[in-house]
């Protein structure tokens, strides 16, 4: 298997740009509603509409894996609930712009919104199974944030999709 240059450059950008994310208070994006809006999943999915769910799932890693060494909510230090969701946004993303990839905008708006949804429900629904957070709240939480969320990561992943597109 080779890899190319572009491809390990890609992973590479898009994972420190996740981690600053992550680590920084750049990860959440006020709103007219109050609500903060999480972008730290947003780098997870450009990377899986530009090279595909493999990569989606690299930079997925990375995200989950320094999400859960910095722990910064308590249902984050398990593993399972910091990790998984974080990899299944860059495959379920990958695939659902490649499925409506005829018609390029609305694939990148699908696939930003099928990212956002799985880093939502993926978080705090293994948070809610695994008794770290309360059903009711994990769906108090998922109501306040995921339309915000889904909005934010749609724009900015269609402005950033659109112009690494020409360049090549």
């Amino acid at each position: 298997m080779k890899v190319e240059t572009r491809t390990i450059t890609i992973v590479g950008t898009l994972s420190a740009i996740s981690i600053v994310l992550g680590q920084t208070p750049l990860g959440l994006v006020p709103t007219p509603l109050g609500v903060a809006a999480t972008t730290m999943h947003i780098p997870v999915i450009i990377g899986a509409i530009v090279e595909g769910p493999l990569v989606g799932s690299l930079v997925g890693l990375i995200f989950g894996l320094s999400s859960f060494l910095r722990q910064a909510s308590p249902f984050v230090a398990d593993p399972l609930v910091a990790i998984i969701p974080r990899v299944l946004i860059g495959i379920l993303a990958g695939y659902s712009y490649k499925l409506f990839s005829t018609k390029e905008s609305i694939a990148i708006g699908i696939a930003a919104a099928i990212g956002t949804l799985t880093n939502t429900i993926g978080v705090l629904g293994l948070a809610a199974w695994r008794g770290l957070l309360p059903m009711a709240q994990a769906k108090v939480i998922a109501l306040g944030h995921g339309l915000p969320e889904i909005i934010v990561a749609i724009l900015i992943t269609l402005l950033v999709v659109k112009s690494l597109k020409h360049v090549k």
